[in-house]
């Protein structure tokens, strides 16, 4: 049984910092790596950010240069750390991973947490 657990959503103002933490149970990290997508009103589910087996990271234009996104294999964790944030980033955010072979949509998501931001 694989599970994954977001946290560290909440309510700031543009320009503030959030870390989104994401557990993982029943699962070790895969061959697909790990990815953080989000989605807001009237938007198709975005990705965000991925992190290969390997370390390589990609970030989707929008949040270039301004999120980082990690991995803590001991700890079992995915991070997403998000910095100097945008109204526009008000969305709900998952964490996501797959099993081989990967597909273009993840198929193991979390159910997760909402980030909120404010002008």
């Amino acid at each position: 049984q694989v599970q994954l657990v977001e946290s560290g959503g909440g309510s700031v103002q543009a320009g503030g910092s959030l870390k989104l933490s994401c557990k993982i149970s029943g699962y070790r990290f895969s061959s697909c790596g790990m990815a953080w997508w989000r989605q807001s009103p009237g938007k198709e589910r975005e990705l965000v950010s991925h992190i290969s087996a390997d370390g390589t990271t990609r970030y989707s234009d929008s949040v270039k240069g301004r999120f980082t996104i990690s991995h803590d294999d001991a700890q079992k964790t995915l991070y997403l750390e998000m910095n100097n944030l945008k109204t526009e980033d008000t969305a709900e955010y998952y964490c996501a991973t797959d099993r081989p072979p990967c597909a273009d949509i993840p198929t193991i998501w979390g159910r997760g947490t909402r980030v909120s931001v404010s002008s």
